[in-house]
This record gives structure tokens, C-alpha cells and sequence, in this order.
């Protein structure tokens, strides 16, 4: 019972930042990244203040939570969020090494408020040649370099 009643305070925290970032002029956004019951990271959509449409809530907790824990894993934590995370921010989740998404509000329940990526959806799963943003591929001999020498470094910290 107390694990539930914790998930429900963390889930109230990250509807309140979406609150407060409403208030702000920001985006009905706000998450909050949890270790252990304690939370480590928190964020409220700035795409507008900060003229910045990769600062979503979930990016911003995410990046609060990484300089919190001085890592880019953050294994072992969940992210709490007001509304399923659009594709960007769950790639995001993927790649910090969540081990789990709470949800209140759906894509759905986004989408009817003016926050629509379904598109963006649709698109991810189309080959390259198909999407609507076109993708065109130059000096792939070149950019190799890069590929070289990071494989080629004995200390390099894989991720």
C-alpha cells in the first residue's frame, strides 16, 4: 500500500509542475524522475520560454536527474509524467535506461488539448524514403572518421 501511495505522490508532483508550467508559459507539461522513492530529477515543459522544442518535461527531469546523479544511465530510476511521452521523450527514456513510465493523461488525451504527434508516430515507422522530412545522405566515406576514431579509443565510456 505505501508503494502505491508513494507512485500517486510522485504522479501529483508531476501534475503539479505541469501546473506550474502552465502558469509560467510553457507546455501541460511536468515529470519527475525517481531512485529509490526519492526524487532525483524534475522538469516542466519549456519549449516556449526557452525558444527550445527539445525541452520537454520529460527531457528536462531526464537532464536534471543525470546532473543530480553525475551519469547519463539512469538505471534503477522510473519517470513519473502528467501524459504519455510523445516519441522524442520516449526515445529519451530508452536511451537514459529508465526502468519504467508512469502516465496519467494519454497521447489521446494530448492530442484533443492541441498536442497532436501522431504524425510523428506514424512517420518513425515509414522507411526513410517515404517520410514527409526528407533525409539525404552525404559523405558517408567522410563521417566514418569519426566511427574510426572513436573505436579505436582504449578508454572510451560506451553507452
Amino acid at each position: 500500500m505505501a508503494e502505491e501511495e508513494d507512485q500517486r505522490r510522485f504522479m501529483r508532483e508531476a501534475i503539479a509542475l505541469a501546473r506550474e508550467s502552465v502558469a509560467a508559459g510553457g507546455g501541460p507539461f511536468g515529470a519527475v524522475v525517481v531512485r529509490a522513492g526519492v526524487v532525483v530529477g524534475r522538469g516542466g515543459n519549456r519549449v516556449t520560454p526557452d525558444t527550445d522544442p527539445t525541452a520537454h518535461a520529460e527531457v528536462v527531469a531526464i537532464r536534471d536527474a543525470c546532473r543530480t546523479l553525475g551519469s547519463f544511465s539512469l538505471e534503477g530510476c522510473e519517470l513519473y509524467v502528467n501524459c504519455e511521452p510523445c516519441p522524442m521523450c520516449l526515445a529519451a527514456a530508452y536511451w537514459a535506461r529508465l526502468e519504467r513510465i508512469y502516465h496519467a493523461a494519454t497521447r489521446h488525451d494530448a492530442a484533443a488539448a492541441g498536442f497532436d504527434d501522431a504524425l510523428i508516430y506514424q512517420e518513425v515507422c515509414l522507411p526513410t524514403a517515404q517520410r514527409r522530412l526528407p533525409m539525404v545522405q552525404l559523405l558517408p566515406e567522410e563521417a566514418m572518421a569519426a566511427f574510426a576514431a572513436w573505436s579505436a579509443l582504449p578508454d572510451r565510456v560506451d553507452y
